[in-house]
């Protein structure tokens, strides 16, 4: 049995379909289907049963995912181990982020970049539940976004900092110099708000179940750039973080006043998947982001 035969094994068993997996995994058909023959040989049992209309697992097949997963991801562990040892540095850093977090963490970026040249940063920018999802797949060494509201056993999170909803205008805007703004009032406004997919957004959807409050919603959008380019031009409100508006001196984050509770607090936080090694590049990432001024900034405004 060889790390090269799970691999192939757990591709098949996630896509049920070894035409598909053999192209993703670049190798011919007849090629996939001898390492899996071999692997069944190997464990003296079938893993598939294959018909001429789909591809399932056997028992034994569904048993040998979780382990063939812990497997694969001790011998990755080893190899990033030993490459930290020799490289004091891993070459490759890969993180997700969500659109809240984007300006908090272009600060540590910046400074991370240019302390350690020599390490490529990848960085991925989506959902929480995408992100968390690929997460959990090995994609990142680790993601920035709010805590979700259930828990993942397989992940743990490392709470940065605590926030609130807020609307976000423009320096121009009438709001601009409110201390605080109530969800009653942002009826008067035009908001231009990201979709159901985001928490900020779902936080605001559930703060307004209960009431019978009518809002003007004229633009809904995923990209929360052009979101604030929009907001900077015109004088529509948005709802997200606070934390959003960090970086952002053309817009000012007024805190939506009947949302301040301890239940509707948002949570920014660092999530590592509990059975991955973590990289030295990541340690000194995250080290970083949490000594940034942006996330001090964020830690006394609480």
């Amino acid at each position: 049995m060889e790390l090269r035969q799970l691999k192939y094994f757990l591709h098949v068993a996630e896509t049920l379909n070894f035409s598909l997996a053999a192209r993703e995994l670049f190798i011919t058909q007849s090629t996939l289907s001898q390492q899996i023959l071999q692997l069944e040989c190997d464990l003296d049992q079938p893993l598939f049963l294959r018909n001429s209309h789909e591809v399932t697992l056997t028992e034994a097949g569904q048993t040998l995912v979780p382990l063939a997963r812990e497997t694969i991801q001790a011998a990755e562990n080893c190899q990033l181990r030993l490459d930290d040892l020799k490289n004091m540095m891993g070459g490759e850093l890969n993180i997700g982020v969500t659109f809240s977090f984007a300006s908090i963490m272009a600060e540590t970026l910046t400074a991370f970049l240019r302390r350690y040249p020599h390490v490529k940063v990848n960085v991925t920018q989506s959902t929480m539940a995408d992100l968390m999802e690929r997460l959990s797949h090995h994609e990142f060494d680790f993601v920035l976004a709010f805590k979700p509201t259930h828990a993942n056993p397989r992940i743990e999170s490392r709470v940065l900092f605590h926030h609130r909803l807020a609307a976000i205008v423009n320096k121009k805007h009438a709001l601009a110099k409110r201390k605080s703004i109530t969800l009653e009032e942002l009826q008067r406004y035009d908001l231009a708000l990201t979709r159901k997919d985001t928490q900020a957004r779902d936080a605001f959807e559930r703060n307004i179940a209960d009431t019978d409050y009518h809002y003007r919603v004229k633009v809904e959008m995923t990209t929360v750039y052009l979101l604030f380019r929009l907001v900077r031009e015109s004088n529509y409100v948005t709802v997200l973080s606070e934390s959003t508006a960090v970086g952002e001196p053309d817009l000012r984050a007024i805190p939506i006043a009947d949302t301040d509770t301890p239940e509707n607090e948002m949570q920014g936080a660092i999530h590592l998947l509990k059975s991955s090694y973590v990289k030295n590049s990541a340690r000194e990432f995250v080290r970083m982001l949490s000594e940034s001024t942006s996330i001090l900034r964020n830690q006394l405004d609480v």
